[in-house]
């Protein structure tokens, strides 16, 4: 009876983190979606709107929400400069119940140039919504 029990705990966690697993794809593909569509304030919907934030790039460290929008809108301008993105998840695993770990390549076809690189995304649930709160993109 103790393994009947096991197995079902087993299967009904496997199928809450495969649901979890799903909504945080949902957040990367509307940021892909966004994105290719040249608008940076939705693509920016995917990540934790507080001073807390962190984004890590080749620049350093950055803090907020806010600084992480404008450094974007700086860095892609127009339509030309954001290219169209794709992302490549390899790794997307449960930390705990409220935090979960990606990895993956983000790629931008441009008319002049392929920029392409790895990220590393911590995601928390934050009423009831995932949303990224730490990103190190490289």
């Amino acid at each position: 009876m103790k393994v009947a029990w096991f197995l079902l705990f087993f299967c009904l966690i496997n199928r809450v983190q495969a649901q979890e697993e799903l909504e945080i794809r949902s957040v990367l593909d509307a940021q892909v979606e966004c994105w290719n569509e040249g608008d940076i304030e939705c693509f920016m919907d995917g990540y934790w709107r507080s001073d807390k934030l962190v984004f890590i790039g080749s620049s350093g460290i950055t803090y907020g929400w806010e600084t992480t929008l404008e450094n974007y809108k700086r860095r892609y301008p127009d339509l030309d400069a954001m290219g169209k993105l794709t992302f490549d998840i390899n790794i997307i695993e449960p930390l705990s119940e409220e935090f979960w770990f990606v990895v993956g390549k983000f790629s931008l076809d441009r008319k002049n140039d392929n920029p392409n690189g790895y990220f590393t995304l911590i995601f928390r649930k934050i009423d009831g919504k995932w949303v990224i709160v730490s990103d190190h993109t490289g």
